[in-house]
């Protein structure tokens, strides 16, 4: 990325990118490749990276603190803060991807939405999905990698696991804190969920 480093580069880089109509807050903070590619009606807001092989598309908009390498964004689509595309990403038309989340080598399907502290990897997601807060796709036992495919408006519930291969099937639920092992089977609810215990009257021990 000897590119991104060298200080000239850049200020030419954000000079054509202001001039192509991109609206940059801060712009000495974010940082282009030679190789980046952007539409129309684009908004990039302080401290961004993008490094090699991006694309970005028309009314997008990249939020600070983000980091884009290798990656596809399509129309309406809105990044970050504090989001990672890493290489293989492809972000369709009018998905989301919030703060704290990582993609990796994964299609996020249009209008889908994985909006806090997630990590998806090797997956397909379809269309109008939403992925709950603290969701991980369980893509690597170790040896080798395995894909998860999430289809058309399926909900993942907050703090789930997905462990890869695994496919959640159209307009499921998978509801929170669950470890999914199993394939789900359309228009179901799928939960794990040891059985609540409650003591009452407790006292702690004392030091």
């Amino acid at each position: 990325m000897k590119e991104i480093n060298s200080k000239s580069n850049q200020e030419k880089l954000r000079k054509f990118f202001i001039k192509s109509g991109v609206k940059m807050i801060g712009p000495e903070t974010i940082f282009f490749s030679k190789d980046t590619k952007i539409g129309k009606n684009v908004t990039i807001n302080p401290y961004v990276v993008i490094g090699p092989k991006v694309k970005i598309g028309n009314n997008v908009i990249i939020n600070s603190f983000s980091h884009l390498e290798d990656c596809k964004i399509k129309n309406k689509v809105e990044v970050g803060p504090y989001a990672r595309l890493r290489p293989g990403t492809i972000l369709e038309e009018g998905s989301k991807i919030g703060n704290f989340v990582e993609v990796k080598k994964s299609t996020i399907g249009k209008k889908s939405k994985v909006n806090h502290l997630s990590y998806i990897g090797d997956s397909q997601l379809g269309k109008s999905v939403n992925v709950g807060a603290g969701t991980i796709t369980c893509n690597y036992d170790g040896v080798k990698k395995s894909k998860t495919k999430i289809k058309d408006n399926v909900f993942i519930g907050s703090n789930s696991s997905l462990v890869a291969p695994v496919i959640i099937e159209e307009n499921s639920i998978v509801g929170a804190g669950s470890v999914i092992t199993k394939n789900v089977k359309k228009n179901s609810l799928a939960l794990t969920r040891a059985l609540q215990v409650e003591i009452k009257n407790y006292k702690r021990k004392q030091k």
